[in-house]
């Protein structure tokens, strides 16, 4: 006999004859629109027209949260372009069933509402939103490599106009509840415990039409639409490429055709989101999606988490570890024998607080938990200590022997070194195996993905712990076994020397950036190298020549002699005075041979750390590079674009870079096994 499916929606009628229909999906921690979801929304809206109550108020029964969106897994059961269609335009007639209800709907919402979530919000005749920090409104699509499809693109720009409805969607921003009612796009930002109340009085007492600002009036005109457009594409290509990411251009098109005639806007928008998800890139994005909820897995554990951090080092790197951990919650204490720099660590905490917090009672409790600690008494009350002091083992060494007497037995040691091996430092320790590499990278605020190293003494059960704080933190764990680099800066650094040997071959460095910007990379590897700090890159260079087949190049050397040091010197490899402006060489062909060299050079350390297997698997491996340095999301990872682009013919360029270059383009042992898969 057949078990009866639990049911994802829970309809309720209240003594008001107001109609309260709830989402709780099933074995999950998060609402998401997947087909069963939507299926018996359309059963439940069947239920309704017969019910005829007053009014209906969609909410959602998980404490996280209104909706996430699609199901994102669903994607990719997605053969075709006919099949995309077909589903796509299903949705929307289950969401036009809902519009179409005669008495009001309300979306109740707390917590994210993104994607396909605020698009079934914008079905709903109202919207009061709660003004917690956690809410956040956004159709994010595009950066899945496609737009909004379950109506979203024709109903956002109707409800708050063309302008504001495509700075959200271009852009896949998320908005506060504040934000949002600014916007028009939700009719009331009220404190999470008056939500049940508004949304009654929404019931019960329509709020006035809002009127579109002038300026949206006017851009929506027939006339002003081709330079609305115009202007619209002028922005993105700032800052993504058609040819890359071809959404965001799809969505312009799209918004500049639509017309009177609703229906044909909404087949518009299916067939463009259809042909979008059946493409490359977008299947691509996905991949790196999944990718990244794979790695937040890895942080999920009943392994205890560190409530109180200490942090040995007030550097750029140390200062931004502390404070991006008190944002999240956490005491911490660090520790400097500069007060200076430990004053200069609380001054960027607070202009990160008041960036991320922006209320006054919550940026004075981040700060709160901040404490300079110049004589390092937080070492023995931490549950993890961190060492973010510069590039040399024997210092790190010695720190070592004087801190651990002082650790409690349950705390947990961590060294975010860049790139010496753990079993070097380890040798200071009597308790080697509680030691541990948390490997950020710079800015910490903004780069997601933090290494957790294991050396040859980790217990797994300590590592289990250092995900669980990475996960707690907000950002990705990436486990990699311990050698010299670890995984993303031993695979990064020949693609950054081989942009160095070019300068001093006489490329212009623009030039070679273009190359690497025409491939994908989020920023040349020379401004990258001048960004991270040409002194940082000789010494990690220096620390992995002993390991591995890498010569520093001696223009580096003589650069950093010269303190030329990049940005913080304001000369590396351009000058940044104060009208610094981005070399460009836009529109001029970039030769075949330096796009090779470049990429070929760092594809060739991905394959050698994929023989060694140094992250778990190729999975893993493509996130760690995708989200430590940005490699082309579009092309899906350097594995995956290895296996696509074919193993054979990489490893034939390389032999030919080979012979005309020297050794250091000598194919890995593992391109002959990738060929023979």
């Amino acid at each position: 006999m057949a078990t009866k499916q639990a049911e994802q929606w829970k309809l309720e009628q209240d003594d008001s004859r107001i109609a309260w229909l709830t989402l709780d999906r099933t074995e999950s921690s998060a609402n998401t629109l997947g087909r069963q979801v939507l299926e018996e929304l359309d059963q439940k809206l069947a239920e309704i027209e017969e019910m005829r109550p007053k009014a209906v108020v969609i909410r959602s029964g998980k404490p996280g949260g209104f909706i996430a969106g699609a199901d994102i897994k669903e994607f990719t059961e997605i053969t075709d372009r006919d099949q995309a269609e077909t589903v796509i335009r299903r949705s929307q007639q289950i969401f036009s069933r809902l519009e179409d209800l005669p008495m009001p709907t309300i979306a109740m919402i707390h917590g994210f509402c993104l994607g396909g979530g605020l698009e079934l919000s914008l079905a709903c005749r109202y919207r009061i939103a709660s003004d917690d920090p956690g809410t956040r409104l956004g159709l994010p699509e595009v950066l899945l490599g496609i737009h909004p499809g379950f109506g979203g693109s024709v109903r956002l720009p109707r409800l708050i106009g063309p302008l504001g409805a495509m700075s959200l969607m271009l852009a896949g921003r998320t908005v506060t509840a504040r934000s949002a009612k600014k916007l028009g796009l939700v009719d009331y930002a009220v404190a999470e415990r008056h939500l049940e109340n508004g949304a009654r009085s929404l019931a019960e007492n329509a709020p006035p039409k809002r009127r579109l600002p002038l300026r949206e009036r006017l851009a929506a005109l027939p006339l002003a639409k081709p330079w609305v457009a115009k202007l619209l594409r002028r922005n993105v290509a700032k800052k993504v490429r058609e040819d890359h990411y071809p959404a965001p251009y799809r969505l312009i098109d799209l918004w500049l055709d639509f017309g009177r005639d609703e229906a044909a806007n909404y087949n518009a928008e299916a067939a463009s989101v259809a042909e979008l998800i059946t493409g490359e890139t977008a299947r691509n994005l996905v991949r790196v999606f999944l990718l990244q909820e794979q790695m937040k897995s890895l942080g999920r554990s009943d392994a205890s988490v560190p409530q109180w951090v200490h942090v040995i080092g007030g550097g750029t790197m140390g200062g931004d570890i502390a404070n991006w951990c008190a944002l999240q919650g956490m005491t911490v204490t660090i520790q400097d024998l500069d007060p200076e720099r430990l004053g200069q660590v609380v001054k960027r905490a607070a202009t990160l607080f008041r960036r991320k917090l922006k209320q006054e009672s919550p940026v004075r409790n981040a700060l709160d938990r901040l404490i300079p600690d110049p004589d390092g008494h937080g070492v023995a009350k931490a549950d993890l200590v961190i060492e973010a002091i510069f590039e040399d083992a024997d210092t790190k060494r010695e720190l070592y022997r004087q801190i651990e007497p002082r650790m409690r037995e349950d705390a947990l040691l961590a060294s975010n070194t860049s790139s010496i091996p753990l079993e070097e430092l380890a040798k200071a320790l009597k308790r080697p195996e509680r030691l541990l590499g948390l490997h950020f990278f710079n800015p910490v605020a903004k780069m997601q993905l933090v290494e957790v190293i294991s050396g040859p003494d980790t217990k797994p059960e300590h590592l289990q712990r250092g995900a669980a704080f990475v996960h707690a933190i907000k950002r990705l764990p990436l486990p990699v076994k311990g050698c010299p680099g670890f995984l993303v800066n031993r695979i990064l650094m020949p693609y950054l020397l081989e942009a160095v040997t070019l300068v001093e071959e006489g490329v212009d460095p623009a030039v070679i950036d273009q190359a690497a910007t025409d491939f994908g990379m989020p920023m040349g590897p020379v401004r990258l190298a001048d960004t991270v700090g040409l002194d940082i890159c000789l010494s990690v260079a220096r620390i992995l020549a002993n390991h591995y087949p890498i010569e520093v190049p001696g223009k580096l050397e003589s650069m950093v002699a010269d303190k030329r040091l990049g940005r913080k010197s304001g000369r590396g490899f351009y000058d940044y005075g104060s009208n610094d402006k981005k070399s460009s060489n836009e529109g001029v062909a970039v030769p075949t041979e330096v796009t090779d060299r470049l990429i070929l050079r760092l594809l060739n350390e991905v394959v050698a750390c994929w023989r060694e297997e140094i992250a778990e698997d190729a999975d893993l491996l493509d996130a760690g590079i995708i989200f430590g340095t940005g490699f082309a999301p579009f092309r899906g990872g350097p594995m995956h674009h290895i296996t696509t682009s074919g193993p054979e013919q990489l490893a034939s360029r390389l032999r030919e870079l080979e012979q005309n270059h020297g050794s250091r383009f000598t194919p890995d042992a593992g391109w002959e096994e990738l060929s023979s898969k």
